[in-house]
């Protein structure tokens, strides 16, 4: 059951208190619909049916398969569409004579058509087998990769820009929806910022990667170092779909497990009550109209609107920032390095604590604004002298953790939305938020602007207190509301046991949190 606060019973539960228990506990259930109803053999399903041992045997298998290819195929869509800016040092602007906004349009593109992809992406996820189609889509945007060697005006560029934002725009959802298919509710989150600490790792790695290429490319003439960064970026994709056609998937989808792990699988996650099969689940119009009315949507996609604002500036001039320090471009290049070290390190320890200690996410997520909110704001208004160089540095470094507050957001969509159309649609927002954020973030640092990027990075740190409110405001409708539930329960006078076998029979018939009285959230 997923984890939530705990309150004792009222002492003082009135009839009307009865009452309103007696409504809100009386959802129905289609008969024909079984609790856990296994969708490859049609037992039933229990999650006592195994032992803890068993299933801690299972989890370290499905670790070893899911969480490398997750790992590397969130890694390198992060360096895949974020390599405009290293390209941006090695010549790109001067060979195809880029000028005024056109190299911020190059950003802002790519995440109109990563929007513009977002309900096709998530509806395909639920129709059709969800390994397949994120398979399809690394596929696409590996050859889009490749082809932007090729190009030889902004047109062209911006055009492969646009193909590359479409069909990256399943990567996030789908990870997501594997992530709350495979794993238990207190797993969610580290889960999530394990695979998601890629991003860090990938900068620094295959920024050192693509600094030895481009030297290469320098010293021996030939293909623009630019050209072969595209190149050796779409064929490492291309070489990684190969895989995920083989190994990424749900549970009822790999090859990888035999029909008993398939089977536990299922009953490993089953007290998260959500449901856990979604090849084929029919779309659902009354949950769309619910997620529409539920807080969670306009909590997350607020909270991915204001984190992404400064994500996108940030990503864009990332190289560039360094630059207005006093850098060179290859020192940009190497200086930037402790910085993606420094996420890497965070987002595993904070993946460690939220492991251990339970519903923290939002305290660390309200912690992970404040930090770049105060170092933002120093570094802006410092002057860009020598005696300063290494203190704006240092500030810069402190920023690292902001995109805590993104991600772990991102976790609650499958420890907190149940209801499969739903979940959805929620995430579908939440990502389109990303995508707005992300292209204003991009158009805030103006060229003219240069090299202090005042008005840019002071209107970061304002979106960074901004989403501290929003937090904490999100965090506090948890609260009530797990607090109204757990009244509602002490009313019915329904054992804890019974309360969760019911929860559990809910959620397997893709009943919404909204409509599961049994269903508490996790903070």
């Amino acid at each position: 059951m997923p984890e939530g606060p705990t309150t004792d019973p009222p002492a003082n539960i009135t009839d009307e208190d009865k009452k309103s228990a007696r409504k809100s506990l009386d959802y129905s259930v289609d008969p024909v619909h079984m609790l856990g109803d296994d969708v490859a053999t049609g037992d039933i399903i229990s999650s006592s049916d195994y032992t803890e041992d068993e299933y801690k045997a299972l989890t370290n298998k499905i670790d070893r398969f899911l969480m490398p290819m997750m790992f590397f195929f969130y890694g390198i869509q992060q360096t895949d569409k974020t390599s405009t800016g290293v390209q941006a040092l090695f010549g790109m602007e001067t060979d195809l004579a880029l000028h005024g906004q056109q190299y911020q349009w190059l950003t802002t593109i790519f995440y109109l058509t990563y929007l513009i992809g977002e309900f096709p992406s998530v509806y395909l996820l639920q129709k059709f087998k969800p390994g397949r189609v994120l398979s399809i889509y690394i596929t696409c945007w590996g050859i889009c990769l490749i082809c932007t060697s090729a190009a030889q005006t902004w047109s062209q560029l911006m055009a492969m820009r646009a193909l590359q934002g479409f069909f990256e725009s399943n990567i996030s959802p789908g990870f997501l929806l594997l992530t709350g298919t495979w794993y238990r509710t207190e797993e969610h989150a580290n889960r999530s910022l394990f695979w998601q600490s890629s991003e860090g790792f990938f900068s620094i790695v295959c920024n050192l990667m693509l600094y030895g290429i481009a030297r290469y490319a320098e010293a021996h003439g030939g293909i623009a170092a630019w050209r072969c960064i595209s190149l050796f970026l779409g064929s490492l994709t291309l070489a990684g779909a190969v895989a995920a056609f083989l190994l990424l998937g749900t549970p009822h989808e790999v090859r990888w497990l035999n029909e008993k792990e398939k089977r536990m699988a299922t009953a490993r996650t089953i007290d998260n009550q959500i449901a856990q099969d979604t090849v084929g689940k029919k779309w659902d119009w009354d949950q769309v109209v619910e997620a529409f009315q539920d807080p969670q949507l306009y909590f997350s996609f607020v909270n991915s609107f204001l984190a992404d604002m400064p994500n996108g500036g940030i990503t864009t001039f990332n190289s560039l920032i360094y630059e207005t320090f006093g850098f060179s471009d290859w020192e940009s290049m190497l200086y930037g390095c402790p910085r993606q070290a420094v996420y890497v390190v965070v987002f595993l320890a904070v993946a460690f604590y939220t492991r251990k200690v339970k519903n923290q996410r939002m305290w660390v997520m309200i912690a992970s604004t404040i930090i770049p909110f105060v170092s933002l704001l120093v570094m802006s208004l410092l002057p860009n002298t020598p005696e300063y160089k290494w203190t704006k540095w240092g500030m810069y470094l402190m920023t690292a953790v902001f995109s805590l507050a993104i991600f772990l957001g991102w976790s609650l969509i499958p420890s907190n939305v149940a209801g499969k159309t739903k979940q959805s649609v929620i995430s579908s927002m939440t990502m389109i938020g990303y995508c707005v954020g992300n292209m204003g973030g991009a158009q805030i640092f103006k060229t003219k602007d240069a090299p202090r990027y005042v008005s840019g990075t002071v209107a970061c740190s304002i979106c960074f207190a901004l989403e501290a409110l929003v937090i904490l405001a999100w965090r506090l409708w948890y609260m009530r509301e797990n607090r109204r539930r757990d009244r509602l329960a002490a009313a019915s006078g329904l054992s804890k046991e019974e309360q969760e076998i019911k929860g559990r029979e809910l959620g397997e018939n893709d009943v919404t949190d909204l409509k599961n009285p049994y269903f508490r959230y996790t903070m």
